[in-house]
């Protein structure tokens, strides 16, 4: 096998033969961009950990002859190109007080939701009007920038958005949540909310993100 940086999905998936693994485990411990994917794309794979297979019915072909042609489908994948159409389904993953919320139609599962690290090139600001807090990771991609938030010093109830702003002052959101009257890093209520989004404005045209509430008020402004 010729090591291929489009093999982190497939090695994510856990799709990779034994010999095609390990000397992709090599070649990650040298790579800083396929170390970066990999840590994105672990978490998408673990939302799908605990989904049971689907007992084929009667003509259907058997297990063995549908991995085989997964695993030739990945290779095929990987020869042409990277593909991102999971990527889509991984738009929005919120992580608040341990709990999970994922923008993917997947089967409940048991096993303990993925953790969202914050990285990339990083920017804070606090409000001093609502004492909110608001932290940023931008990480650049083909598509366009990944967006990490932390966010605390919140009260609700709020229904919020996300929002990127271009130089020229295009809009565009990110996300939409919506805040619980405990809010999020307050006392009684010490959690931040984690919440990881995608725009297709690049990380240098971005001006600043904004976290809005209905009505146009801006809770935080982070400049970047």
């Amino acid at each position: 096998m010729s090591v291929q940086h489009t093999d982190v999905a497939a090695y994510s998936f856990g799709l990779l033969e034994q010999e095609d693994k390990l000397e992709f485990e090599a070649h990650l411990a040298g790579c800083e961009s396929c170390t970066a994917e990999l840590a994105e794309l672990s978490a998408m794979a673990g939302l799908f950990a605990d989904v049971d297979p689907v007992e084929a019915d009667r003509g259907e072909p058997d297990g063995g002859v549908i991995e085989d042609l997964i695993r030739r489908r990945s290779i095929a994948s990987r020869r042409r190109g990277r593909q991102r159409a999971f990527l889509a389904a991984a738009a929005c993953i919120v992580l608040v007080s341990g709990g999970v919320a994922a923008g993917v139609a997947v089967a409940p599962q048991q096993a303990p939701p993925p953790v969202l690290v914050m990285q990339g090139v990083q920017h804070a600001a606090t409000n001093p009007a609502t004492g909110v807090h608001g932290k940023v990771g931008l990480v650049d991609f083909a598509w366009g920038t990944q967006v990490i938030l932390d966010l605390s010093g919140v009260r609700g109830p709020l229904t919020c958005d996300l929002v990127a702003i271009t130089r020229s002052g295009q809009r565009q959101v990110i996300a939409g949540w919506r805040v619980s009257a405990a809010g999020y890093g307050v006392p009684g209520h010490p959690a931040h909310l984690l919440l990881a989004g995608g725009t297709s404005i690049t990380r240098h045209d971005l001006l600043r993100i904004d976290v809005d509430v209905a009505g146009g008020r801006t809770l935080v402004s982070i400049k970047t």
